[in-house]
C-alpha cells in the first residue's frame, strides 16, 4: 500500500502513534474520532502493511553513558552492488554504527556511531571500520551538541499536500 492509498483516518494514527507509541488503543481511538475495534483493526493492517515498523522507546544516549556521538562518511574501493550490500550487511553488525544510509555523491555512505568515550570510538574506527574489506577512505565528525532529532515524518506537510493536489 502507498501512503497516498492511506485515508484521513489512518494518516491520523501513525500521526499520533508517532508522537507517542506507548498510548492504549481506547486513547488512540479517542484521539482519531474512532471507536476502540476499528482503531485497533486499523492499527493492525499499518502494521501488517509495513507502514508501523515497530515501537521504541526514545532513551537519552547521553544519560546511558554513551557520551560520544560521531557521523562517519565512507568511501568504498568498489560500488558495485555485492560490495555495497556486503558493507551494509557489515554495518548491521557493528553495536556502535546505530544508522546506516548510503548516499550518492562524493561519500557512499554515512554512518551514525555512538560510543561511551573515545577511546572505544577509536577502536573501533581503527580495528574494524577502516580496516573493513573495500573501505577506501573515512571521515569523522564529532557531534558537539544536537539542535534536533525528530523521528519519522512530518504529517502536517502530507496533510498540506494532499489538500493542494485536491
Amino acid at each position: 500500500m502507498h501512503a497516498s492509498k492511506l485515508d484521513p483516518i489512518d494518516r491520523k494514527i501513525l500521526a499520533e502513534l508517532q508522537g507517542d507509541g506507548r498510548m492504549t488503543n481506547v486513547e488512540l481511538a479517542k484521539r482519531v474520532g474512532i471507536s476502540a475495534p476499528p482503531c485497533l483493526r486499523r492499527v493492525r493492517a499499518l502494521e501488517e502493511a509495513g507502514f508501523i515498523k515497530g515501537y521504541h522507546a526514545d532513551v537519552d544516549t547521553r544519560a546511558l553513558g554513551f557520551e560520544v556521538q560521531v557521523f562517519a562518511m565512507v568511501g568504498l574501493s568498489s560500488q558495485a552492488e555485492v560490495d555495497l550490500s556486503a558493507f551494509e550487511a557489515r554495518c548491521r553488525d557493528w553495536p556502535l554504527v546505530r544508522e546506516c544510509h548510503m548516499l550518492n555523491g562524493e561519500i557512499d555512505f554515512i554512518l551514525k556511531c555512538v560510543a561511551p568515550d573515545l577511546p572505544t570510538f577509536q577502536n573501533f574506527l581503527t580495528g574494524e571500520l577502516t580496516a573493513a574489506e573495500n573501505v577506501a577512505s573515512v571521515k569523522t565528525s564529532l557531534v558537539i551538541r544536537g539542535a534536533k532529532d525528530e523521528p519519522g515524518v512530518p504529517f502536517d506537510v502530507m496533510e498540506e499536500r494532499l489538500r493542494q493536489t485536491a
